[in-house]
C-alpha cells in the first residue's frame, strides 16, 4: 500500500480498518515505513463512534447472524456463500473489490492460526473484539483471532468454530456488491 500524504488522519485510518479490514497496528507499519504519521487518537474516536453506532444497531433481534431489519449491519454464513454487511456511504469500486479480494486471499494463503477464547462480552471488547455489543450477547462469547496475538489480522465475536487455519479456506470471490440500506453496503461472496 503507497499512501501519498505526509499523515493519515484519524477518519481515513478508520476507513482502511472499516472498507478494508486493516487493524490500526498494519496502518502504523505500512505508514512507518513510508514515514507517514497516523492520527492513532482520531482512529480511536472514530472506533467510538462507531461502535456506539452498532451498539445502537443492535437493539433489535438478530437471526443467524444477519440483521433483520434494514438499520442493523451482522454476516450470515453458509457452506454454499458467505453475506456481510458493513457500514460505507457509497458504491465500491472495481479496484476496491479486488484489492478486498488480494486482503483476504493473501491471508488465506498466509495460513493464519485460528484461536478461540471464551470471556465477557465487556472484555471482549477492552480487548478490541469487532461485534456488535448489546443485549444479544449472554454472558460469555466466543472470540476468534486470525494470526497471533502480537500480529493478530482480526479479532471478532462469532459463533463459529469454522476453520482452524485460514488455509483451509480456499480462494475468496466476491460475487456481488450492493446497499443493505442508507450507509450499509453488503458483499457476497464464494470461496472456491
Amino acid at each position: 500500500m503507497k499512501f501519498s500524504q505526509d499523515n493519515i488522519s484519524g477518519q481515513e485510518a478508520f476507513n482502511l480498518y472499516q472498507s478494508y479490514g486493516f487493524p490500526i497496528e498494519i496502518i502504523k507499519e505500512l505508514a512507518g515505513e513510508q514515514e507517514v504519521a497516523v492520527d492513532e487518537a482520531g482512529f480511536q474516536a472514530e472506533l467510538k463512534k462507531h461502535q456506539e453506532l452498532s451498539r445502537t444497531a443492535s437493539s433489535g433481534q438478530f437471526k443467524a447472524g444477519l440483521a433483520d431489519n434494514s438499520e442493523q449491519r451482522g454476516s450470515n454464513i453458509t457452506v454454499e456463500r458467505l453475506r456481510f454487511d458493513f457500514l460505507f456511504n457509497r458504491k465500491m469500486t472495481e479496484q476496491e473489490i479486488k484489492t478486498v479480494e488480494d486482503l483476504v486471499n493473501e491471508k488465506i494463503k498466509a495460513a493464519l492460526p485460528i484461536e478461540c477464547s471464551e470471556m465477557d462480552p465487556q472484555e471482549a471488547k477492552n480487548q478490541g473484539a469487532i461485534g456488535l455489543f448489546g443485549h444479544k450477547y449472554g454472558n460469555k462469547v466466543k472470540v476468534y483471532l486470525i494470526g497471533q496475538e502480537a500480529v493478530c489480522f482480526s479479532k471478532e465475536i462469532c459463533g463459529g468454530p469454522h476453520v482452524q487455519n485460514t488455509i483451509e479456506l480456499g480462494q475468496f470471490k466476491i460475487i456481488k456488491e450492493e446497499a443493505s440500506s442508507q450507509g450499509i453496503r453488503r458483499i457476497k461472496a464464494v470461496l472456491l
